[in-house]
């Protein structure tokens, strides 16, 4: 009898009730976003990595919950762009990374502006790269705390405006002891570029703690981006097993960014900080450099079996590692395999904070994650996913383009460039088309994908912007160094 009510009760509790007593939305934790540049599926030890050692991102890795189909944009603006807005980056005016085509529409509502209506405090640290002109600032658009480079990498510089402050500009050392800007003043810092980031957040981390006001921290690297310069510490033992410079850089830069994760888990530890805090790890496209030299012969490198990396629309360029963690509210350990993707993100957070998204802001291509977080197992519809390299000339026809290196992915297939299909769900790596084999797949996502560009090409609103005839950080600085000066930036205390 007992045995029969017990087979009973697990009949009757759904899945959502056996994995979750207590609903996730409107909690309002604390959010903390740590996102890489150009760091792909293979440069973790955890995805199968042998040569580099990431034992704190491993640790995190094994203590979260982790979306094993997430996917951002082919290059990094667009996916920021995406993250930002909820909606595919192309429909903010984001179509390149540069000549003006970076810049997030103006008429774009951020999550983070919808935070602060719910109290939130909100914080940038490193990379923005969705437009250097004075209108397109972070802190214009949602962050009460400011603290980045310029354009969409330290030391870049373009025509028109996206373009960093000129220190940051020589070739030596430039990732070193670099000028940033610290809300609204310029400050010269001392050091690594990743260990001030990360210490520029932890002190306002600390600050927010102890006030007890909800934050969302976006600690947002330039590294592991080229060019691959990283503290001599890091490269020597790249530099004696006998890889080139490039990798050394590149790999340096990547144990650096682990020892900094590391280095925000002991301070949440110490400070007690974990409560009600929801610390996610990703980066913003595939994997950078796919291969090196060692001891003198042209070697692969590990890029966790996919066949491409950064700028492709084939799964190696935005098929990513997503670790989230949330003590006692999130499962360790546990995968959801269903496809997900950064534009996700605006409601997921937006649902969590209890913010009322309004009904007069930009359309939201993406849906809430907080079922999949209350339940990995809870019903999840299959969807299109559209992606796109972008990048065409400035002045060009983007119909041109069109058919460009584009993709539909839905939970199964993966479209690429009008004549390849793959079947992800049993071959994730791509290595058959099946294009022939399955005509009436192709015909049903080319119509969605012909509707979906229909709909997106009147919202390139970057496409015929001159450039600017200034470079706003250019004189930002100039002015600000002509009337008082640059001052040393001083670190916060941990």
């Amino acid at each position: 009898m007992k045995s029969y009510l017990l087979l009973l009760l697990l009949i009757v509790i759904s899945p959502r009730q056996a994995w979750a007593t207590d609903s996730l939305a409107g909690t309002k934790p604390n959010i903390i976003l740590v996102m890489t540049d150009d760091q792909g599926m293979g440069d973790l030890s955890c995805m199968g990595n042998k040569v580099l050692r990431t034992p704190n991102l491993d640790k995190f890795y094994s203590m979260s919950t982790r979306f094993t189909d997430f996917h951002v944009s082919p290059t990094c603006a667009p996916t920021r762009a995406a993250i930002f807005s909820g909606r595919h980056e192309f429909r903010n005016g984001v179509t390149h990374t540069i000549k003006e085509r970076e810049r997030m529409a103006l008429s774009t509502t951020t999550f983070p502006q919808l935070l602060q209506t719910v109290g939130y405090e909100t914080g940038i640290f490193g990379k923005w790269h969705l437009g250097d002109e004075d209108a397109y600032q972070p802190y214009h658009r949602g962050f009460s705390e400011t603290f980045i480079h310029g354009a969409g990498g330290i030391g870049q510089s373009y025509p028109g405006s996206c373009a960093d402050f000129p220190p940051n500009r020589a070739s030596v050392g430039r990732y070193f002891d670099n000028a940033i800007l610290h809300n609204n003043t310029i400050v010269k810092t001392k050091g690594f570029c990743t260990d001030v980031f990360f210490q520029a957040a932890l002190g306002w981390i600390k600050k927010q703690h102890q006030a007890k006001t909800p934050y969302f921290a976006y600690i947002t690297l330039n590294a592991p981006h080229d060019p691959y310069i990283a503290p001599k510490k890091y490269t020597k033992r790249f530099a004696d097993a006998g890889w080139d410079s490039l990798t050394q850089g590149r790999y340096g830069m990547i144990e650096n960014i682990d020892d900094n994760f590391g280095l925000l888990m002991s301070k949440l530890d110490e400070w007690n900080a974990w409560d009600n805090t929801l610390v996610i790890f990703m980066t913003d496209n595939g994997q950078a450099r796919r291969s090196g030299t060692l001891n003198g012969e042209k070697t692969p490198i590990f890029t966790a079996g996919f066949k491409t990396g950064k700028g492709s629309t084939y799964e190696g360029g935005t098929h990513v590692p997503a670790f989230w963690y949330w003590k006692d509210k999130l499962k360790s350990g546990v995968d959801i395999p269903v496809l997900t993707a950064h534009i996700d993100m605006f409601q997921t957070f937006c649902e969590l904070a209890k913010v009322e998204i309004p009904d007069n802001i930009q359309p939201i291509d993406g849906r809430t994650l907080v079922p999949l977080l209350e339940n990995p197992a809870a019903k999840w519809e299959d969807r299109h996913l559209f992606i796109h390299q972008g990048r065409w000339e400035k002045g060009a026809d983007p119909n041109e383009s069109k058919f460009a290196p584009f993709a539909v992915r839905t939970q199964r297939w993966r479209f690429v460039k009008n004549t390849e299909l793959y079947d992800i769900a049993n071959d994730p790596l791509e290595s058959t088309n099946v294009f022939d084999q399955h005509p009436h797949v192709v015909a049903k996502l080319r119509k969605a994908y012909d509707r979906w560009w229909q709909e997106t090409l009147p919202l390139m609103v970057n496409e015929d912007a001159p450039y600017a005839p200034e470079q706003p950080q250019t004189v930002r600085y100039e002015q600000q160094l002509k009337t008082r000066g640059i001052p040393e930036w001083v670190p916060p205390t941990l």
